[in-house]
């Protein structure tokens, strides 16, 4: 444990240039776009130039950007995003709702994900060129090729207007209904993992077949021990290293891909807020959407790094 605490004190160390770095890159992005904070936050009114001048000064649009950057950072440390142009409320706040529900989808499609390609890269690895494993190639190949708003589209057609089993759009708190929010949620979260499971799915296999293949897995079932047991608590925990890999860098997919959906389900998360944003001249609602996923994305990639050193204790030892 001691090791372990070690290894996540480094991690979390080397994150903190990694973060400087991603807000610095957002904040030049933003200062050098043609979006104007002052006139985007006058928009439908008539400012006289003395006005914006005002609004430049006061917010400190005038001063120099190492200065403005290093003011930007201090904001956001004190949980200020700034305030957006469209409803006159703190970013923070606007966030602080849509990101709950951006991170029930991605985590529960993520988990969906993990789910179907560990039940169907086992089956075919342990099939292996007999008729389930050339099924589920052919089932892993359609779902990388379909993109993810044509399943939502499909999803929505089939099986929520003809058949009626779930809504076509919208959000209930799980608070308010438990089985509201699941059908609400099932269709998005399917849509959004399927493409990732089926990339999954391939690698899950590609890893397992690689380890049946060892000498020490014939060893033991030459022992006399079970196949489930050899590939439930041998074969998985060694082979599950590269597919860790892979999840770690999906994340990010899934988090765009949220941006896609949530449109189409007319879901109030993080990608509706960012779409809002961009159509209205927000700026801030748009800096702070940004920098708050891509810090997401990188605190989820450390937890996945804490994952490989519970998998396979090689991995503490060379670190």
């Amino acid at each position: 444990m001691v090791q372990i605490a070690r290894i996540l004190a480094r991690r979390i160390a080397l994150l903190v240039p990694l973060m400087l770095g991603i807000v610095l890159f957002v904040f030049l992005v933003m200062r050098f776009s043609d979006v104007d904070p002052a006139a985007a936050f006058y928009q439908g009114t008539n400012p006289t130039p003395e006005q914006l001048h005002d609004f430049r000064e006061e917010h400190g649009l005038l001063d120099p950007l190492p200065v403005r950057y290093v003011a930007f950072v201090g904001e956001l440390l004190q949980g200020d995003m700034g305030i957006s142009v469209l409803t006159r409320a703190p970013v923070i706040e606007q966030i602080s709702t849509a990101l709950p529900l951006t991170m029930q989808l991605t985590f529960m499609g993520l988990g969906i994900a993990v789910v179907i390609s560990l039940v169907l890269g086992v089956t075919a690895a342990i099939y292996r060129d007999r008729l389930p494993d050339q099924l589920i190639r052919v089932v892993s190949l359609t779902g990388v090729a379909a993109p993810g708003f044509w399943l939502a589209l499909l999803m929505i057609q089939y099986l929520a207007v003809e058949a009626g089993w779930f809504p076509t759009s919208g959000y209930v708190n799980p608070a308010d209904s438990f089985t509201g929010w699941l059908k609400t949620m099932t269709l998005p979260a399917f849509a959004l993992s399927l493409p990732v499971a089926a990339q999954l799915t391939r690698i899950v296999r590609t890893a397992v077949v690689e380890e049946l293949d060892k000498d020490y897995v014939r060893t033991a079932i030459g022992s006399g021990l079970p196949p489930v047991v050899v590939v439930g608590r041998n074969v998985l925990r060694n082979a599950l290293i590269n597919p860790l890999t892979v999840l770690g860098l999906r994340v990010g997919y899934l988090l765009g891909g949220a941006v896609v959906i949530e449109t189409i389900f007319a879901l109030p998360g993080m990608g509706n807020l960012m779409i809002t944003a961009v159509k209205n001249g927000d700026p801030a609602v748009v800096q702070g959407v940004v920098i708050t996923t891509a810090i997401g994305f990188v605190v989820v990639n450390l937890a996945i790094d804490i994952l490989y050193l519970l998998v396979n204790p090689r991995l503490r030892s060379a670190a």
